[in-house]
């Protein structure tokens, strides 16, 4: 893969699986945008990258309503000259029994995982259309494509997301620019170590074919890919990275 002379701006970059893809793509030669809401955590995103050799920026966003996502994209395209690269990570995990989530609970998943990727593409890809060339990956869930209790929230969230991968895929791919969606299984994230614990995980995969959770790196490189030139002739695709759980 080569990342060289793109400008990739990639949400909920600070931690986790955005983070690593990051990484990633900067040491393929990519001009990354790390944005998240700690400035600490963004900072230190920013020097690892800089330190291999890569390029980097931080951008801090708080991605819960359109003006925070058109303030991103404007902050982005100012300090770039563009965005070719959006990679939607940025995500909330809202879990429990469908009458105990709070109506405040659920609004801020919906902000997060559903609002935020459609204002950024709404801020975003026109311009990639107009050049005529631009990737958007959107980062879902294996849950969004089959029931599991206590999950109503989260997993509808990432399905709207999905069907909004392939909505804009529609609109947008005739004037070039690609949208893709990757949907891992779980993975061993901190922030998913701390809420399910290794074994939680594990247990999750326990009739995959896998029969383990993903590690962060391996998720990066499913969306790096779908980010990459080698994946040209792909569009609309949701591609599960989820050790074959949603096919058994």
């Amino acid at each position: 893969m080569n990342f060289g002379g793109k400008v990739a701006l990639i949400t909920g970059a600070t931690s986790g699986i955005g983070e690593v893809t990051a990484t990633l793509l900067a040491r393929h030669g990519a001009h990354v945008l790390v944005s998240g809401r700690d400035q600490q955590r963004g900072n230190r995103v920013v020097e690892t990258i800089r330190a291999a050799g890569g390029s980097a920026d931080f951008l801090s966003a708080a991605l819960v309503d359109a003006q925070g996502c058109r303030a991103l994209a404007a902050a982005a395209s100012e300090i770039a000259g563009r965005v070719d690269i959006l990679i939607n990570n940025a995500a909330v995990g809202t879990f429990g029994r469908t009458e105990k989530i709070a109506e405040t609970d659920f609004d801020y998943c919906y902000a997060v995982n559903v609002k935020a990727p459609f204002y950024l593409v709404g801020a975003l890809a026109p311009a990639m259309a107009a050049r005529g060339d631009g990737v958007i990956v959107n980062v879902s869930t294996m849950v969004a494509s089959f029931g599991t209790a206590g999950s109503a929230v989260y997993a509808s969230s990432k399905a709207a997301l999905n069907h909004l991968t392939k909505c804009w895929a529609a609109e947008y791919g005739p004037r070039g620019v690609r949208v893709n969606a990757v949907a891992p299984g779980p993975t061993l994230t901190d922030n998913a170590v701390a809420q399910f614990g290794e074994d939680g995980l594990a247990q999750m995969m326990s009739h995959a074919p896998a029969r383990r959770a993903a590690a962060p790196h391996e998720i990066a490189s499913a969306i790096a890919f779908l980010a990459s030139d080698e994946a040209r002739f792909v569009h609309g695709a949701i591609l599960p990275a989820d050790g074959g759980r949603s096919a058994s």
